[in-house]
């Protein structure tokens, strides 16, 4: 393997620590319970450990497919393949977050040339156009598992059904999911992006109040991992789609996306790492979140590369990319990661959120290593 070295680090040590982080991404197991999701139907939903179907192992999958496009790595595919084998032949409930593994189905479609898997892609997609419940102007309601989540947008939803809308949209040539997919990523900015500060919030409910005012953005947090959704997506979409330069909707989300990253680097710490609520200090209980930073580190370096930004954000994105590997343990956790989060009323809930290993995380991971490996070329 290369001994090739980048920022003062090495190739071949990159490729060690994404093989480390697979490991344990396939191997995590909840062995307390504390992290099962219990719905009312009588459904145990284990969003810890590898065999579930929920928006964790989207993200999980949407990792490895990363690594699997840089390297053709037989094994990562077959993990892939092998989750979809057996997920697919259980089935599930739609909702926001379990349609985030199709975007690596649609992916793994394009690759393999599977033709069982477009009734998968077809239906799933047809429920996002015509099922899911939606909020005023046609947003898609975050609607989850265990909660409805009336009148809500989420910064997590443009993740979780939006790009694997678009994904599909192009594999299938129905341009009408396109379009839809870019009319959710001007919505979502509009009610979730905060000019203020240059960040997003995590979420927005339609609620006429007292006040006059036509709703609110819950506590206002402005949430880490939330956050980096967006330093993700939106480069990703950017490129999904072959948006040209001019094009007024890529202008208009890669001025977000340079506004974000400005604000994120005034926000890092020195070790290189952001906090769950990325403009609250530490002193008041905002801890280092390590799924985010790998997230922001992803994204940075990818708009980068694509030159949607300028070069002076590789600095920063290089200093997330080592306090990654800093907080990979010995079996290949990638520690200090949050729980899945619902939405906050108050700064306090997200505080309060524990720290454990998820499959998000490891992907998370692996996807910004996997995205500095891309130095080495």
């Amino acid at each position: 393997m290369s001994t090739l070295t980048s920022h003062t680090l090495k190739s071949a040590d990159i490729h060690s620590a994404i093989q480390l982080l697979t490991h344990n991404l396939v191997h995590i197991t909840d062995t307390t319970g504390a992290f099962l999701l219990k719905l009312d139907d009588g459904r145990v939903i284990d969003t810890k450990g590898w065999d579930g179907w929920e928006w964790t192992h989207g993200i999980g999958l949407y990792g490895l497919w990363h690594y699997y496009t840089l390297t053709g790595s037989g094994a990562t595919k077959d993990i892939m393949l092998g989750w979809f084998e057996k997920q697919l032949a259980k089935g599930t409930t739609k909702n926001i977050n379990t349609m985030s593994p199709f975007l690596t189905l649609a992916y793994l479609y394009e690759n393999t040339g599977d033709r069982t898997y477009v009734p998968w892609l077809d239906t799933w997609a047809e429920w996002v156009m015509n099922g899911l419940p939606r909020t005023k102007y046609g947003g898609f309601q975050h609607e989850t598992y265990n909660s409805f989540n009336k009148d809500e947008l989420w910064d997590d939803t443009l993740m979780m059904s939006a790009l694997p809308l678009a994904k599909i949209g192009l594999v299938l040539n129905r341009p009408a999911y396109v379009e839809e997919a870019k009319r959710q990523f001007m919505l979502h900015c509009q009610y979730l992006f905060d000019t203020s500060t240059g960040l997003f919030y995590h979420g927005w409910k339609w609620e006429d109040g007292k006040d006059g005012s036509i709703g609110h953005n819950f506590a206002k947090a402005r949430w880490a991992r939330g956050n980096s959704w967006l330093t993700i997506a939106i480069p990703d979409f950017v490129e999904l789609l072959e948006l040209p330069e001019g094009d007024p909707l890529r202008q208009f989300l890669l001025g977000i996306l340079e506004a974000q990253c400005s604000a994120l680097v005034k926000l890092q710490a020195e070790n290189g790492t952001w906090r769950t609520l990325l403009d609250v200090p530490a002193s008041e209980g905002s801890y280092e979140e390590m799924s985010a930073t790998a997230g922001f580190a992803y994204g940075m370096l990818k708009a980068v590369r694509k030159r949607y930004i300028g070069p002076e954000y590789v600095e920063p994105a290089v200093k997330a990319i080592k306090a990654v590997l800093g907080k990979i343990n010995k079996e290949g956790e990638l520690l200090d990661v949050s729980f899945g989060t619902a939405m906050g009323h108050t700064l306090q809930h997200y505080k309060d959120i524990a720290l454990t290993s998820m499959p998000y995380g490891q992907a998370m991971a692996i996807m910004a290593l996997g995205e500095f490996l891309r130095t080495f070329i």
